[in-house]
């Protein structure tokens, strides 16, 4: 019985690295590359979430619409049912990202910015995303992380974060882009409206 039991824990134990999201490298030096835009390569959606090391509060859940009484016409306060359900899915982002934060030096470590990238290469490519960010203290300074993709085909996500000390030493991410990049060329690009 134990000669069962030691091979199955051991696959399970190597199961369990083999299955741990790999995390973005950081860049010393960010390099400029040419643009070769494909149809093939698209970004289809991107899920932007800032947690604050602020708690979550009635006004700030509800944004900044305001209303001297409630339902007043001509009152922007929203719905109680969309209010209700923007509450939720915010608290519910918010719980998702401190999951097992326990100390409050877990905490600060998972405050920042968040990216989630939601891509399609319609034909099999190595393929590399990067993330070139700029920072409110570093003002014009960019920064880049990156993860590779071997024979990437189909829809991926891929996900992307400024937490912890780079977000309290150097503020929040103020602009940013998002490149597919294929034989060092730009294949595909999204970018906030603030990249110059």
């Amino acid at each position: 019985m134990k000669l069962v039991a030691l091979p199955l824990g051991l696959l399970l134990f190597w199961s369990g690295f083999a299955g741990a999201a790999e995390e973005p490298k950081v860049l010393a030096k960010v390099n400029p590359l040419p643009v070769a835009l494909d149809r093939d390569f698209e970004f289809r959606k991107t899920k932007l979430y800032f947690l604050n090391d602020k708690p979550l509060t009635q006004k700030g859940l509800r944004g900044t619409a305001t209303s001297s009484k409630p339902g007043k016409l001509g009152s922007t306060t929203p719905s109680s049912k969309s209010a209700t359900i923007q509450e939720a899915s915010i608290t519910f982002e918010r719980q998702y990202r401190l999951f097992g934060a326990v100390t409050g030096l877990d905490q600060h470590q998972r405050f920042g910015d968040y990216f989630d990238f939601f891509w399609r290469a319609k034909r099999p490519a190595d393929l590399t995303v990067r993330l070139e960010y700029r920072q409110e203290k570093l003002h014009s300074f960019v920064q880049a992380q990156e993860m590779s993709y071997p024979n990437a085909r189909g829809n991926h996500k891929t996900e992307f974060k400024v937490v912890g000390d780079d977000y309290f030493d150097d503020g929040r991410v103020i602009a940013w882009r998002c490149l597919l990049i294929e034989n060092g060329r730009i294949v595909a690009e999204n970018r906030s409206y603030m990249w110059e």
